[in-house]
C-alpha cells in the first residue's frame, strides 16, 4: 500500500540532546498508527517534524511522495497535514463556531461563507453545536480537545495527527473522543496518534511504533509490541527477566 506520509532518515538534535536518529517511518493511506514512548523519547518533536515547525537536521519528509522538508506549515497545512496540540490552542476570544470558519478558511482554502455549512456539520459531530456560540476560553477539557479535533478536520486534512488528546479524560469522555476519531477515519483520513492511554489506542490503530532515545524500538501489531519484553522494559518499568 502507498505511503501518504514518510520520515526518511530524519535526525534531530537540541544540543548534546538526541530527538531523533535516522527515523525511518511510513504512514499507509488509510493507515491507523500509533506511537508510544516515555516523555523526552521525541515524539511530539516527530509531529513538529511533519508539521513544518521544527527543521531536520538531516533526512526528508514526504508527502504522498512530494519532498515537503523545507515547506512552511501553512502550504503544509493546505496541503493537507492537519494535527492537534497535547494543550488545546483554540482562539480563546473567539466563539467555537468561528474557531472553526478560521482553520476552514485559512487552513483547508475555503471562502468563509462557504466554510459555514461544513463547520456546521462539524459541530454536530463533535458533539459542540450547543455551545457553538460559547467562547472557546469558556470550554471544559472534554470539550477543549473535541473542539482542537473539529478544528483539525475543518481543515480538510488528509493526514491527521493527534498528540495525546484523552490525556486528563474520564473513562466515559474517552470513549466520546475515540468515537471522533474512529469517524474521521471513516470518512478516508490516516492518522498518526500519540498517546499514553494505551486502551485508547489500541481500540483505534492497525499498528504501534516504540521510540525511545530518538530510536524507534519497536513496530508491528499493537499487543504483540505492547507486551513485547523490551517495550515492557524501557516504556513500562518492567524487568525484561521479571
Amino acid at each position: 500500500m502507498p505511503s501518504v506520509l514518510a520520515f526518511e532518515k530524519i535526525s534531530k538534535r537540541f544540543g548534546a540532546i538526541v530527538i531523533a536518529q535516522d527515523i525511518d517511518l511510513a504512514l499507509a493511506q488509510g493507515e491507523a498508527l500509533g506511537i508510544i514512548g516515555p516523555n523526552g523519547a521525541g515524539k511530539t518533536t516527530l509531529f513538529a517534524i511533519a508539521s513544518g515547525t521544527v527543521e531536520p537536521d538531516s533526512g526528508r519528509v514526504t508527502l504522498e511522495g512530494n519532498d515537503i522538508t523545507r515547506f512552511p506549515p501553512e502550504r503544509r497545512c493546505r496541503m493537507g497535514i492537519g494535527r492537534s496540540f497535547q494543550i488545546p490552542q483554540p482562539f480563546h476570544g473567539m466563539t467555537v463556531f468561528e474557531n472553526l470558519v478560521v482553520a476552514a478558511a485559512f487552513g483547508g482554502g475555503i471562502r468563509e461563507r462557504d466554510a459555514y455549512q461544513g463547520c456546521v456539520a462539524l459541530l454536530e459531530q463533535c458533539g459542540l453545536a450547543d455551545k457553538a456560540n460559547r467562547t472557546a476560553g469558556s470550554l471544559g477539557l472534554l470539550d477543549r480537545k473535541r473542539l482542537e479535533l473539529a478544528r483539525a478536520l475543518a481543515g480538510r486534512p488528509r493526514v491527521l495527527l493527534l498528540d495525546e488528546v484523552a490525556g486528563g479524560l474520564t473513562e466515559h469522555e474517552c470513549q466520546s473522543l475515540i468515537e471522533l476519531i474512529r469517524a474521521a477515519r471513516a470518512r478516508g483520513i490516516s492518522i498518526i496518534w500519540i498517546e499514553h492511554v494505551m486502551h485508547a489506542l489500541t481500540a483505534v490503530v492497525d499498528r504501534l511504533v516504540v521510540l525511545h532515545g530518538g530510536r524507534l524500538i519497536g513496530e508491528g501489531e499493537p499487543r504483540r509490541v505492547i507486551n513485547s519484553p523490551a517495550v515492557q522494559e524501557i516504556y513500562l518499568g518492567i524487568e525484561a527477566d521479571a
